[in-house]
């Protein structure tokens, strides 16, 4: 294993990576202290697109975003993704791009729709759990090996350079160790004199079942946003409030439940399945956070907000750049170095 490349955490970046990187006859350890997807992954909206325009450093990762989940539905066709585009209004999205008269034809069940809404008709989601399994199983079919339920306690350094990780279950040596661990990320690298500032950014999500076929796009404004699966789920994400009990989030969870059934003509028996708090890594300065830190040689970060959305192009691009050691252009505005 002492040529491997180990993969800290298995949420849907780290996924995505082990899948890239095992595809290519290198031998690829996929780590996390819970089940593939169990983290922040799991209470994701999921809503992927790219900026009209953006003067962000990690915009030219992100406008290749859509383009790498349609590569990736070509080679994993269990893949199932809901490209529903997306409609905004009061504010939502003030970015420049396209903008529709007809609401009412998009989403026909909505009770007061807006004379005009920004309109993304590329748009999509999907069901980030599912499709880190997915990822996850791909990768191990190509010979990658998992561990469940293994929390990562540190990182094995010796002059400078990671040589490995050390677990509850013992250490796994490795050439070069990826962390996608998210909010974990902090602390592992400070272990060895690296900053990398990911703090925990909470968000709760709803989730509703409703009549199927109510909200046929993604529905985007500052009082509701929602999508809905075929079965009926809704998945409504809202801002925390500092919930820090049930009774709070189950009240959270009504408000939302009214805002959806005055909403949408057919939704007065919309019932609540659940709400919950994920804590997305966030660096601090919203950027992702991508690359070889300087001074520890055998590492690679990939962390960042927006996960979902760039975990395709991210897993193709930072594999290519572990197996070739060639930086990709479109990673040069995320580099971990802007940190020191």
């Amino acid at each position: 294993m002492a040529d491997g490349i180990v993969v800290v955490g298995a949420g849907i970046v780290g996924a995505s990576l082990a899948y890239h990187l095992s595809g290519h006859g290198r031998a690829v350890t996929l780590i996390d202290a819970g089940l593939p997807g169990s983290g922040a992954t799991c209470a994701s909206f999921a809503w992927i697109g790219r900026p009209v325009v953006s003067n962000l450093p990690s915009a030219p990762l992100r406008y290749i975003a859509l383009e790498e989940y349609r590569r990736l539905e070509t080679e994993l066709p269990g893949l199932s993704i809901q490209w529903s585009g997306s409609i905004s209004w009061d504010g939502f999205d003030e970015s420049p791009g396209p903008r529709r008269d007809d609401v009412s034809a998009l989403e026909p069940h909505l009770l007061d729709p807006p004379a005009v809404a920004a309109h993304r008709p590329e748009d999509a989601a999907f069901d980030p759990v599912a499709a880190t399994e997915l990822l996850v199983a791909a990768a191990c079919d190509q010979g990658a090996r998992l561990l469940t339920g293994t929390p990562v306690t540190a990182l094995d350094h010796q002059g400078g350079t990671v040589t490995g990780v050390r677990t509850i279950a013992g250490t796994v040596p490795a050439e070069t160790v990826v962390l996608a661990a998210g909010t974990g990320t902090t602390a592992l690298c400070a272990g060895i004199g690296l900053t990398v500032p990911v703090a925990p950014s909470p968000a709760v999500m709803v989730r509703l079942r409703a009549a199927p076929n109510l909200v046929r796009t993604i529905v985007a404004t500052p009082s509701l946003e929602v999508r809905q699966l075929p079965d009926g789920t809704v998945l409504a994400p809202v801002a925390y409030r500092g919930e820090t009990n049930r009774a709070a989030l189950d009240e959270t969870a009504r408000g939302v439940r009214d805002r959806f059934a005055a909403s949408f003509a057919g939704a007065e028996g919309t019932e609540i399945v659940s709400a919950e708090i994920g804590w997305r890594p966030m660096p601090a300065d919203e950027e992702p956070v991508i690359g070889r830190p300087a001074g520890a040689q055998g590492l690679y970060i990939a962390v960042m907000h927006s996960a979902i959305t760039l975990a395709a192009a991210c897993g193709r691009l930072a594999a290519t750049e572990i197996l070739t050691g060639r930086p990709t252009p479109e990673l040069a505005g995320c580099r971990p170095d802007r940190f020191r």
